[in-house]
């Protein structure tokens, strides 16, 4: 069964001791089988230390045919050529990053908390709203709340939503079954070393065996 029929696989980028080292776990993870595309949060590092981050991960996510999305920080995307740019912010900052930099780049994210939030969010027209925080992932499961906007949302809004899963594989297909169309991982896939392959080959199978599908 096509990918593209049901909910893919988002990443968020690990942390590690040295550019290098990060972009080998995601290069390794990237083995694993279908990926839409990889989310470089920001991880705390200074400019130079976050564009070189954002300058080795970029080309191995591309190689593997995913999309790689810079967080908050449109001039290091420039720099590192990703293909997009990740914010979470307000919904006037998305605005105008929609409005500056679409449609040569990708540029989604959103912070909302609430409808009203995601709704206004919308309304800037981002390639995607995420819901969720990129280091959301505390529990096994997704976080209830964000499961419950993006069904609202899928229901509605023709805009995809990525939704933050939690630290189990199993995670993903609750995402799944909220009809979101992407799922973002992070400790599920990067929390135990050298089972990030396989990890992200079980979250594929789980998906193609269990997850509903897309209607035309």
């Amino acid at each position: 069964m096509a990918s593209d029929t049901r909910c893919r696989l988002v990443l968020i980028a690990p942390g590690g001791e040295s550019a290098a080292e990060r972009a080998q776990r995601v290069a390794d993870a990237l083995r694993g089988g279908d990926v839409a595309s990889v989310i470089i949060p920001r991880l705390g590092l200074n400019d130079s230390d976050f564009q070189a981050h954002a300058e080795a991960i970029v080309p191995v996510v591309q190689a593997a045919g995913a999309a790689a999305l810079v967080e908050g920080d449109s001039r290091i995307a420039g720099r590192a050529r990703a293909d997009g740019l990740h914010l979470a912010e307000r919904a006037e900052v998305l605005a105008e990053a929609v409005e500056k930099h679409a449609p040569k780049l990708i540029v989604g994210g959103g912070n909302a908390q609430t409808r009203h939030d995601a709704l206004e969010i919308g309304d800037a027209q981002p390639d995607y709203v995420f819901f969720g925080r990129l280091d959301g992932d505390i529990k096994p499961e997704a976080h209830s709340k964000n499961l419950a906007l993006a069904e609202w949302w899928a229901a509605m809004i023709e805009i995809p939503c990525i939704v933050m899963g939690g630290t189990s594989i199993e995670s993903a297909l609750a995402v799944a079954e909220s009809g979101a169309e992407f799922v973002a991982l992070r400790e599920a896939v990067f929390g135990e070393p050298g089972r990030a392959a396989s990890v992200v080959a079980e979250v594929n199978a789980l998906l193609d065996e269990k997850a509903p599908r897309f209607e035309d």
